[in-house]
């Protein structure tokens, strides 16, 4: 099902709006990730935490992010996304806020899983909320700058880190703590009055509440009848439910969004999250600089989304995500050559690496939002984001223990070998979605795709179970 008044729209203010209060969710995301690495440092100091303590505490997120993810994607499908967009976010607040004053070991840990389950929850909302508001030729640029997000939040709370441990003092790592709960309460603000998507409003036969919608955000009536037409359609389908994810060519794209998503974020995060120890292991970077270092990381890779952003909507998704993995074995092919490298090399090796990464990064959320019909967008998205979790988090704890056993040059060539899976996989399933419809790209190979006659309504989603 698509809407033509929503496809075809031009961009205006509530597209820009709506673009940044959803990136808000992966900004944060960064910031609340990378900001408790540089506070654990006083918090272990002040605390007496044991090594233990902080890999409970650093891996709690990721493992909240996992449940996010998995369970309340299919609740926003229920729900609604309006109804998510805002709740996910007072619970970052909240969380955020305690989380200043906590004084435990178990204290951080619940908190900082409740706040991973927050932002795991946030990524289906916001994306599916975005997807079914956007038109169909600014769909992959606007769902990408989310990605964005995630890696100038990290730089920001890397540049803040940095700052107050150089200020110092007793209590530091508690100012940087609150300066997430601040962050999380201004996005919250920026969110407050979003209109519900139309397209899950007719899905749930809500014509009338959809009709209200489009004309608050966009300025443009469509006409009841048409709506109710596109009602009629939606409601005279069984609607897809959370087992056909595992079912049928469903199951493959499942399979296609999640594994990209592993095989990108797997060797991504790990180099993301101990690129100051692999500095160091190449010798570079020492103490409150490799803050600096981790800020510089962040902002290659955002550099490296930037073309990507603009490629994906003009030369088309598959090309770039098959390219893209291609080329980002390349330069982990290289680092396997260890501290034999010169430095100069290293650092080319890494710049390369984040410039090609920025074709799957973009495509993270935009493929899973568009495969899926709408009454599983959601849990699509937040099936996706759950299977990326059990890699970066493997990524995330293996890396050391890889390091110190087999060294710098076999762990990245463990690296490259993941990256060519990830191109596997995207040759085999990768589909073409540029400058198609919701309805079109969500349908299964052989639906049949129907236009009602007056409404300009398509629905693609009619292949029945």
């Amino acid at each position: 099902m698509s809407i033509r008044a929503i496809d075809e729209a031009p961009l205006n203010k509530f597209h820009r709006k709506l673009t940044w209060a959803c990136a808000g969710g992966p900004f944060l995301d960064g910031y609340l990730l990378s900001i408790i690495g540089v506070a654990l440092i006083g918090m272990s100091d002040e605390l007496q935490l044991t090594t233990a303590d902080e890999s409970l505490i650093g891996a709690a997120a990721l493992v909240g992010i996992f449940v996010g993810g998995l369970f309340f994607g299919a609740v926003t499908d229920r729900l609604g996304r309006e109804a998510m967009y805002t709740i996910d976010l007072a619970v970052l607040v909240g969380a955020s806020v305690l989380s200043v004053f906590a004084t435990e070991t178990w204290q951080f840990v619940a908190l900082r899983f409740i706040l991973g389950v927050a932002i795991g929850a946030d990524y289906p909302i916001a994306t599916s909320l975005l997807a079914e508001w956007v038109p169909n030729k600014h769909r992959g640029r606007l769902l990408g700058i989310l990605i964005l997000a995630w890696y100038i939040g990290a730089a920001a709370a890397y540049v803040v880190g940095y700052v107050l441990a150089e200020i110092g003092g007793a209590g530091t790592w508690r100012w940087m703590l609150a300066s997430g709960a601040v962050l999380s309460a201004l996005i919250l603000l920026l969110r407050v009055g979003t209109p519900e998507s139309p397209l899950w409003l007719v899905n749930k036969g809500r014509a009338d509440d959809a009709q209200k919608a489009i004309e608050r955000a966009l300025g443009r009536t469509v006409p009841t009848d048409e709506l109710l037409a596109a009602s009629a359609v939606e409601q005279s389908v069984v609607h897809r439910r959370v087992r056909d994810l595992f079912q049928g060519a469903y199951l493959r794209r499942t399979l296609f969004c999640g594994l990209f998503y592993m095989c990108q974020i797997t060797p991504m995060f790990a180099l993301y999250t101990f690129g100051p120890t692999i500095l160091r292991s190449f010798g570079l970077g020492e103490g409150n600089a490799g803050n600096l270092g981790s800020a510089l990381i962040s902002v290659v890779f955002t550099l490296g989304c930037i073309p990507a952003l603009r490629l994906v909507d003009q030369v088309g998704r598959r090309p770039v995500i098959v390219w893209s993995f291609a080329l980002m074995a390349v330069p982990l092919a290289v680092l396997g050559g260890g501290t034999a490298l010169p430095v100069a090399v290293v650092i080319l090796c890494f710049c390369a690496y984040a410039l090609f990464s920025g074709g799957p990064t973009v495509l993270e959320w935009t493929y899973p939002n568009e495969l899926f019909p709408t009454s599983i967008r959601a849990t699509a998205g937040g099936v996706a984001t759950s299977i990326s979790r059990l890699g970066a988090a493997a990524g995330t704890y293996l890396l050391p223990i890889s390091l110190s056993r087999l060294g710098i040059g076999a762990t990245m060539l463990i690296g490259a070998g993941i990256t060519m899976v990830g191109w596997l996989v995207s040759v085999l399933w990768a589909e073409e979605t540029r400058g198609r419809t919701l309805a079109e790209t969500s349908a299964l190979p052989g639906a049949s795709s129907r236009r009602t006659p007056r409404s300009g309504v398509r629905e693609g989603d009619l292949e029945r179970s």
